[in-house]
């Protein structure tokens, strides 16, 4: 279980430097394909997962589109740590709206005081609620807006009027939202491109200072390649840049090159492939280096697909410096 003084710290003291975001659940990549493409998916976006990683892929989803997932997230941290998404992607004559929620908890934490009384336990968790929409403005160009109301509760009221001792009343939750933007090109049949700007809101507040965090601001950009698209075999390649916005260039003594130098170092890259034999099964694999997180591995997953339902497990476990196993599992269904 967790100690309630590790939550307290979060709450009373900022758990990152002012360089560093809060709300840190909305960088988890959500579903199972995905994953296994070490989150290379911009340019992919092919099911309800669009709604996380560029609404502009919406646009070009022409059926109703339900993606669930599910994950025991990083067992070897915590037991009791769960990830989920879920998400629709309904299409009309304008467009493609588009639904999605994320929650992420980190399990019941104990409460013990200075004497070792216990006085209860609570869930922590996290949630984000996201309304989306994509359109194509040419058959080739497809845009996409989205907005999202993110909630953090980390403490309840009761833990701070039971413990006085901490000289906190309140502040254990935080409420905020945010919007996102991305843009999907698709200039040959066997090449796409894609860029996203997430995140982007008012800071997320816990303490009773006021005290804030900003929010994980991020740009991506990806691109598909697909050298073999058959109706045997569809062989694609895929590419993604995600950098975190947040304090950068706040090295003041560095040089704009240097600090741009470092900035490109420091994002997060990955590459994936995946064949997919006769629309039915499909092998996925990537590779993921994010320098300044020390995560660095392969990634690797597969499904199938049959009557409308797919489903795909994605394993990044490797990428962590920790025993630990990381396994999402996705059913997604058109109709």
């Amino acid at each position: 279980m967790h100690k309630v003084c590790l939550l307290v710290l979060l709450v009373s003291t900022s758990l990152f430097s002012a360089q560093r975001p809060g709300a840190v659940f909305l960088m988890i990549w959500p579903g199972a394909r995905p994953t296994a493409l070490s989150g290379a998916y911009a340019a992919v976006v092919e099911d309800a997962t669009a709604c996380y990683y560029n609404q502009a892929g919406l646009g070009f989803i022409d059926r109703t589109t339900v993606t669930l997932q599910h994950a025991n997230w990083l067992p070897g941290l915590h037991d009791n740590m769960y990830y989920e998404y879920a998400g629709i992607a309904k299409p009309f004559k304008k467009g493609t709206f588009g639904l999605s929620i994320i929650y992420l908890t980190t399990g019941k934490t104990q409460v013990t005081n200075d004497e070792g009384t216990y006085l209860g336990e609570y869930t922590t968790f996290d949630i984000a609620v996201g309304l989306n929409y994509g359109f194509t403005l040419t058959p080739k160009l497809g845009l996409g807006l989205g907005w999202k109301v993110i909630y953090s509760y980390l403490v309840p009221n009761w833990v701070f009027e039971r413990m006085p001792e901490l000289g906190i009343e309140q502040g254990g939750t935080g409420l905020t939202y945010a919007f996102d933007a991305g843009i999907l090109y698709k200039p040959f049949d066997f090449l796409s491109l894609a860029s996203a700007l997430q995140n982007i809101g008012p800071n997320i507040s816990y303490s009773e200072s006021g005290s804030s965090d900003p929010l994980p601001y991020t740009f991506r950009a990806g691109i598909k390649f697909n050298p073999i698209n058959s109706d045997v075999i569809r062989l694609s390649v895929t590419a993604d840049v995600t950098k975190i916005l947040v304090g950068m260039f706040a090295q003041e003594e560095n040089s704009f090159f240097e600090n741009l130098q470092y900035e490109f170092e420091e994002a997060w890259k990955a590459v994936g492939l995946e064949i997919e034999y006769y629309k039915f099964i499909k092998l996925s694999g990537g590779y993921f280096i994010d320098t300044e997180g020390q995560r660095k591995g392969f990634t690797f997953g597969g499904g199938v697909r049959a009557g409308g339902f797919s489903l795909d497990v994605g394993i990044d476990q490797a990428i962590y410096d920790f025993n630990t196993t990381n396994q999402k599992f996705s059913l997604s269904y058109q109709f």
